[in-house]
């Protein structure tokens, strides 16, 4: 059977139906030219797009069963922040590009109530929480009342004056963390428990070289983790490479020494029997004594 030709209307009718279809796609093309043209510009405050640190989580740790642990002990060690592989935990001290130092990061947790603060002045076993107030007022923050005259009326009056903190005057940070040996995987390993800001200051009519120090409040740091592994360290070696401040803790890229150890002298400190040099080798022992102790396991 032969096909029925197509009429020549019907014909002319397809090719008008084309050429719309042609000129609708022609303005469509024209207008998203023109839109591109007066679209912004992507900034990217770089030379590479860096991918957003709000995204990122704190790095898993293993779990530990008690079985697993046949030895383990607390130490206490010091953070100095002048010693130059410290720095990046004192800078910046106005906040640049999104990033903090240390304590104001620690201190906008607070505010927030992402992470809670234990009172440093009883003990370091997080039991008694602190309100932002109190920390306002360990830093030396509190109102204070102060009389004003006016000289126009001789009027005397009592006005409030409302202190403020000063985060540069954290100097030291005070770390508790245990050491323990995992038979399951026969590795040594730490994990941090707490850290605690220590605050340098000269109360006010003292000479400049009787510094004092305080311990600020304590933090405890797995709550603090999901905080500290959103914010970035600068890295002042190399910018691409920048870590979180979990990452600086978790791979112990920070230099300390010991001041205490867990003992039957009531936990007592280095300083309490010893000072100086002899303080400070002491430190360097305890030191060895945990990495030794590891190394005597082993028969070579």
């Amino acid at each position: 059977m032969m096909g029925v030709p197509r009429s020549r209307s019907s014909f002319i009718q397809s090719k008008l139906i084309m050429k719309k279809l042609v000129a609708y796609l022609g303005v469509f093309v024209f207008i998203l030219t023109l839109s591109g043209k007066h679209s912004q510009a992507q900034i990217v405050n770089g030379a590479f797009k860096r991918t957003d640190i709000i995204q990122k989580k704190p790095m898993p740790l293993p779990s530990v069963r008690e079985a697993d642990v046949f030895w383990s002990q607390k130490i206490w060690r010091i953070i100095d922040l002048r010693e130059k592989i410290n720095i990046p935990l004192f800078y910046p001290t106005t906040e640049i590009e999104g990033r903090k130092n240390l304590i104001s990061l620690l201190l906008g947790g607070i505010e927030n109530g992402q992470i809670t603060p234990y009172d440093a002045s009883l003990d370091d076993d997080f039991k008694v929480p602190m309100s932002f107030e109190q920390v306002k007022t360990s830093f030396g923050a509190e109102a204070t009342q102060e009389e004003k005259i006016d000289f126009d009326t001789g009027e005397r009056t009592m006005v409030t004056i409302q202190g403020e903190m000063r985060p540069n005057d954290i100097k030291q940070y005070l770390i508790k963390e245990e050491w323990y040996f995992d038979k399951q995987n026969s590795t040594l390993n730490v994990r941090i428990i707490g850290i605690c800001p220590i605050r340098e200051f000269v109360r006010p009519g003292d000479s400049p070289d009787q510094v004092q120090r305080q311990k600020l409040f304590w933090i405890y740091y797995p709550e603090a983790r999901p905080l500290l592994s959103t914010n970035l360290v600068l890295n002042p070696y190399n910018s691409a490479q920048q870590v979180s401040f979990d990452d600086l803790f978790i791979k112990r890229t920070f230099n300390s020494y010991i001041v205490e150890e867990e003992n039957v002298y009531n936990n007592r400190g280095i300083s309490a029997y010893l000072t100086g040099k002899n303080a400070m080798l002491e430190s360097k022992r305890i030191e060895n004594k945990i990495f030794d102790y590891e190394q005597d396991l082993w028969e070579y």
